[in-house]
């Protein structure tokens, strides 16, 4: 690991399994948090997009914080937990509500969305979010969702703030401000990508590794790929790489996680392939061409 880097490797933002009765399937949970940290992921993410976080209720989200914190404890492994809304104070009562969190080592703050401040009240944003957490941030930069894009400005100055780690660069495609990041931020800020299909070049450009849905899939693949774009290997890591990008594409065919949960039912590792409205399940043969990608993959 970088020195002084916190963060480093592949983090899977877990998805949450629901039982034929609607209720969240915790023990088919846990056991996806365990198979990736024994596939070689660096950590969980709790409570990300992927987990349909806000079609979970208060309790719900507890219990799936508390699952992954048991099972990161017991493995020596690092989890993050979403916590970022759009109003500044929730945010913080969120993030100091996770304190005393076995193995928690950042919490995953999102762009605040829907009421798209400036790029100012943004930073703002985070350094109040920072200052008053218990364990460092993680910038989550999506403008696809949150209609508001942070700038490498932005980006380095909150790289320079105190108890800010890094950020989950997902702008769509590996940019020249996602470069510039690269290029200016301390060695200790950890760069995580976002965009599944790009994540060897920004870490061979210097990213730290990725929080990375498509992971819940080709687990050791993603791993070894991300390890190669660590170590340098480019050769190694560009097979790994061209061998996955039909695997995402397949994964993301329609609007996440519901894909990923297709595959995870089919596959027996999850009860159903259900989420929650407005989300639908996957079509069959969204599902089928996602499996026909995987198996292609090894």
């Amino acid at each position: 690991m970088t020195a002084g880097r916190l963060l480093e490797g592949v983090y899977v933002p877990l998805i949450t399994p629901f039982a034929a009765d609607g209720s969240v399937a915790l023990d088919a949970a846990e056991r996806l948090a365990r198979e990736y940290l024994d596939a070689g992921c660096a950590g969980i993410v709790a409570l990300g997009t992927t987990g349909e976080t806000s079609a979970l209720d208060a309790i719900e989200q507890r219990a799936v914080i508390d699952l992954c914190a048991r099972v990161c404890a017991e493995r020596g492994a690092q989890l993050i937990v979403g916590a970022g809304t759009n109003s500044t104070a929730r945010t913080v009562a969120a993030v100091q509500a996770l304190a005393e969190t076995p193995a928690l080592t950042a919490a995953l703050i999102v762009v605040p969305y829907y009421v798209r401040p400036s790029e100012a009240g943004v930073v703002a944003h985070f350094q109040a979010v920072a200052a008053a957490s218990p364990v460092p941030v993680v910038v989550y930069n999506i403008p696809v969702r949150t209609g508001r894009n942070l700038g490498p400005g932005a980006l380095v100055a909150l790289a320079r703030t105190p108890n800010v780690a890094g950020v989950k660069q997902a702008v769509g495609t590996l940019d020249a401000d996602t470069l510039e990041v690269l290029a200016d931020a301390p060695a200790e800020f950890a760069v995580l990508g976002g965009d599944d299909a790009f994540l060897l070049p920004t870490v061979l450009m210097g990213g730290a590794g990725a929080i990375c849905a498509s992971a819940h899939v080709c687990t050791e693949r993603f791993v070894a790929m991300t390890e190669c774009a660590l170590a340098g290997k480019v050769d190694d890591g560009r097979a790994h790489a061209e061998a996955l990008l039909p695997v995402v594409q397949a994964c993301f065919a329609e609007p996440n996680p519901v894909v990923f949960k297709g595959v995870l039912h089919r596959q027996g590792r999850i009860p159903t392939r259900d989420v929650r409205l407005p989300l639908v399940a996957a079509s069959d043969g969204s599902v089928e061409a996602a499996l026909s990608a995987i198996a292609a993959a090894g």
